[in-house]
């Protein structure tokens, strides 16, 4: 499975929603002949350029201290997300795309990213070497903590770059005690299998806690926030061996969400030593037709 995620904003002359709405509904004529996937997110900053009324809980993911943001590889007016197994069909979509909104749109960025191999089923693995999406939202919690009553959701990106070659230097016991997590199976620390409950409170005999009190999948436990859950979809990027790591999509019902849990990541998170967030973006995704979501005028 490959994405292709980017970002595309108004040029400057363009300020009528209009003609927004017209390549909006130009995007969605392509993308139904075509088997890409394609997602597409409307950004705070369209709003407010178009002078409209944002959805109350679509605001800026706000700098967190360990963020190391390059602004031109993040944000947008408009955010497309491209998935398929294709990447000549994902980069002949988006050439599509792009054409069709040219004197109304420019390209603002874009990142290619990739699911490892893996066994269908299974959950794939990052550079890390560890699974990752196991804790993911499906059914009743999904429709609870992913979509609105409307069918509308919000995207939250990030580009998190990985220093793979210090992490693989660590002991693995090491590496299972910053992840939380069992580096083969998946298992959460002190369980046995993949989709076992992470146990906060799980003690060794000598009172320390099994799951360590900064690891990753410690700090981001729902239990922090009410059961709120995200659901995940991660893509590893590589852009060079200086520049490799993870491609971050989550959907949520509330952004809030993604701040809060980053908040506590932020300030704690063992695997802080190792990762780098360098781009950031996030969108509203609407049901059915984007267009339809823009009033015209």
């Amino acid at each position: 499975m490959q994405v292709l995620v980017g970002a595309y904003d108004l040029t400057p002359h363009q300020r009528g929603s209009a003609a927004v709405r017209r390549v909006l509904d130009r995007w969605s004529a392509l993308a139904l002949p075509d088997a890409t996937t394609c997602t597409v997110a409307l950004g705070p900053a369209l709003y407010r350029k178009l002078g409209l009324a944002a959805p109350a809980r679509l605001r800026e993911i706000p700098p967190f201290s360990l963020d190391r943001l390059e602004p031109d590889r993040g944000g947008g007016d408009i955010l497309v997300q491209l998935c398929g197994d294709d990447p000549d069909a994902l980069h002949g979509l988006s050439r599509r795309l792009t054409t069709s909104s040219t004197g109304m749109l420019e390209h603002r960025w874009q990142e290619r990213g990739f699911l490892p191999p893996h066994a269908h089923a299974e959950t794939p693995r990052n550079l890390f070497g560890f699974k990752d999406g196991t804790e993911n939202p499906a059914g009743a919690e999904a429709e609870r903590w992913v979509w609105n009553p409307d069918g509308s959701t919000y995207l939250v990106y990030r580009r998190v770059h990985m220093d793979v070659s210090a992490f693989a230097a660590l002991p693995t016991v090491r590496q299972e005690d910053v992840i939380g997590r069992d580096r083969g199976t998946g298992a959460p620390l002190g369980a046995h299998r993949e989709h076992d409950q992470v146990d906060l409170y799980a003690k060794t005999p000598e009172g320390r806690y099994i799951i360590p009190v900064d690891a990753h999948v410690r700090l981001a436990n729902p239990r922090f926030d009410a059961g709120a859950r995200m659901l995940r979809r991660g893509y590893s990027y590589e852009n060079g061996s200086d520049d490799r790591g993870l491609l971050f999509l989550a959907y949520m019902n509330d952004p809030a969400l993604f701040t809060r849990v980053q908040e506590r990541l932020d300030r704690s998170d063992a695997m802080g030593r190792f990762i780098e967030h360098r781009a950031s973006a996030v969108g509203y995704v609407v049901p059915g037709t984007p267009s339809a979501w823009l009033p015209g005028r």
